[in-house]
């Protein structure tokens, strides 16, 4: 196990308070904002609209056929979403369903599901089976995710339905919460660790990242600092082993060399994408930087958001910013 990192028993309640915010808080752009090259983007406020696609480069609202046109020059397209927004998944449907017709066949990664789900998950898509208390129960939602399996199913439908593949990209859960707990250095001497295959794995500090999130922490949720260690290195963890199942997928393509064009489109909460930092960069470096990637950050706008996407936009938070309704509720304010 080869192990970079560059920064050298909580009771229960509190791991599981901690897991909450540590999730919570990937759904959303963190702190302050990422270097910027060249000064600011220019900022276009075309009188913005849900549904629009902005491109951060240059400011500009895309016309849906250029945006797609755009995407299908990439080997893994990054959406990145607030997590139970049903617009998001419509968003990413929209994706789907034009490069499919375009001739394209995408392999969906969903951070909803967990490694130890991969099995069932593969039978649930082959098969015309309904949704049962059984398939959640054996694909383990519940542990690895949990909310209503409803509102990312349409994902998991569109798959079934056209024959794509679905990955799952999440370490067990279980895995992740040994991290928070005990930190990353005991649980790589556990059983655990080596069984998902880890022990060959460098799990890879980015400085930049370690930076704005244990900054979000600290100003946001409280806590101690070895609250903090160990959450970052179950986020890196989890990270690492997404961008695993992603350069994985995008091997075998290589491999594969003939057929269809094919393509990997990853969803994922929108923490996994901003700044090109957490899974994009770690895909890349897997892959030794022969990988055209490219992001989508999908946020609920109303009229009272334009600082705010403007902002997002200077940051330059992904390469892409898909304005959407606002979901089942207004999300959590960003913790800046």
């Amino acid at each position: 196990m080869r192990v970079r990192i560059l920064a050298t028993d909580s009771r229960a309640w509190q791991l599981t308070v901690m897991m909450v915010l540590f999730v919570g808080l990937l759904a959303f752009p963190i702190g302050c904002g990422a270097e910027r090259d060249g000064g600011l983007r220019p900022v276009v406020d075309e009188e913005w609209q849900p549904w629009q696609v902005l491109e951060t480069k240059s400011g500009r609202v895309l016309p849906f056929s250029e945006f797609i046109t755009n995407l299908e020059r990439y080997d893994i397209v990054y959406l990145g979403e607030e997590h139970h927004n049903p617009y998001h998944i419509q968003a990413a449907l929209k994706v789907l369903d034009q490069v499919v017709a375009d001739g394209i066949e995408p392999t969906i990664g969903m951070e909803m599901f967990g490694w130890d789900g991969q099995a069932v998950l593969d039978d649930y898509i082959a098969t015309p089976q309904p949704v049962t208390n059984e398939f959640l129960e054996q694909v383990r939602w519940k542990q690895n995710w949990g909310g209503a399996f409803e509102d990312y199913a349409p994902l998991v439908m569109f798959a079934r339905d056209q024959h794509l593949s679905v990955r799952a990209m999440n370490p067990p859960k279980p895995l992740i919460r040994r991290v928070v707990k005990v930190g990353l250095d005991q649980t790589r001497q556990e059983p655990e660790w080596e069984r998902w295959g880890f022990l060959q794995e460098d799990i890879v500090d980015d400085p930049a990242y370690r930076e704005k999130i244990v900054d979000q922490l600290r100003r946001c949720h409280g806590g101690t600092d070895e609250h903090f260690r160990t959450m970052y290195e179950a986020s890196m963890v989890r990270d690492e082993g997404m961008a695993r199942t992603l350069a994985i997928r995008q091997e075998e393509f290589r491999r594969e060399n003939g057929g269809h064009r094919r393509m990997i489109v990853s969803y994922t909460g929108g923490g996994h994408v901003q700044y090109n930092l957490p899974v994009p960069k770690r895909v890349a470096r897997r892959l030794g930087g022969d990988v055209k990637q490219t992001t989508i950050y999908m946020t609920s706008f109303e009229s009272d958001k334009i600082a705010d996407v403007q902002a997002l936009i200077e940051e330059s938070i992904a390469d892409y910013i898909w304005l959407t309704p606002m979901g089942k509720s207004k999300p959590a304010q960003p913790c800046r």
